[in-house]
């Protein structure tokens, strides 16, 4: 997987942190240690789930 300079993966801790909302977690189906990946545009960030496979 390549990574762009305006995107960083970043993953969710047992508190939610990065503050994504309940229910947008729910919605998006992201659990607890998933990764997302932020990705920087010209109006805002952009937040994708990632599904990571080794």
């Amino acid at each position: 997987m390549s990574v762009n300079d305006n995107e960083i993966l970043v993953k969710i801790t047992s508190a939610g942190t990065i503050s994504i909302p309940k229910q947008f977690r729910k919605y998006m189906d992201i659990q607890k240690g998933e990764y997302v990946k932020i990705i920087l545009e010209k109006e805002g960030l952009l937040i994708r789930k990632v599904i990571i496979s080794y």
